[in-house]
């Protein structure tokens, strides 16, 4: 299925967001799809630019996120499918959008994933990810007020709907934020 390019998506990120937090969000989730993507046997293109374009609208509505993804991709060339990948991130949240494809599972998953795995990488001596081990971010996972706003149910109930324990989906997401570590602020001190 075509899908606007990379530069386009990008392009059309930037028309509603200017937060370089909310792009090194942005950029660590399309990697994590990306990787997912490559691991399950699918169309890594697609899959990452879900990942990219999640919170295409989260900064102009934070308190609506989501109302507004489908009035912004639409028009932009996105089809229904990738829309309703995008709404089903917010499940239970801010959504009704049940996850129920294997990319919405693990979207569902990555989204708050990535955001725990980048709080602990910040807080390690390096200031990376790229020495980071699950253990690591267990240990971290298990402090009630360590990054208290990242919902750990909400990862959990991801994994548990992925049908993949939760200390591989960690691991898988480590790896995925390596290539992009510089890019997402997470290369640090290596």
């Amino acid at each position: 299925m075509s899908i606007p390019n990379r530069d386009e998506a990008l392009k059309l990120w930037h028309e509603h967001n200017h937060q370089e937090s909310l792009l090194h969000h942005a950029y660590a989730v399309e990697a994590a799809m990306r990787y997912f993507a490559a691991k399950y046997g699918e169309d890594v293109e697609y899959w990452s630019r879900v990942g990219l374009l999640h919170d295409v609208d989260y900064e102009e509505h934070p308190d609506e996120h989501l109302k507004f993804a489908r009035p912004i991709l639409a028009p932009a060339g996105y089809p229904d499918d990738f829309i309703r990948a995008v709404e089903s991130h917010g499940y239970g949240l801010c959504s009704d959008v049940k996850p129920e494809r294997q990319m919405e599972k693990v979207l569902f998953t990555v989204d708050e994933l990535t955001g725990f795995i980048s709080a602990c990488a910040l807080v390690r001596p390096s200031k990376s990810v790229l020495d980071m081990e699950v253990k690591s971010v267990k240990k971290k996972w298990k402090n009630a007020a360590f990054a208290a706003k990242i919902r750990r149910d909400i990862i959990q109930q991801g994994a548990d709907m992925m049908g993949v324990p939760l200390d591989d989906v960690i691991a898988d997401c480590i790896e995925a934020l390596k290539p992009v570590a510089a890019d997402i602020g997470l290369k640090g001190a290596l």
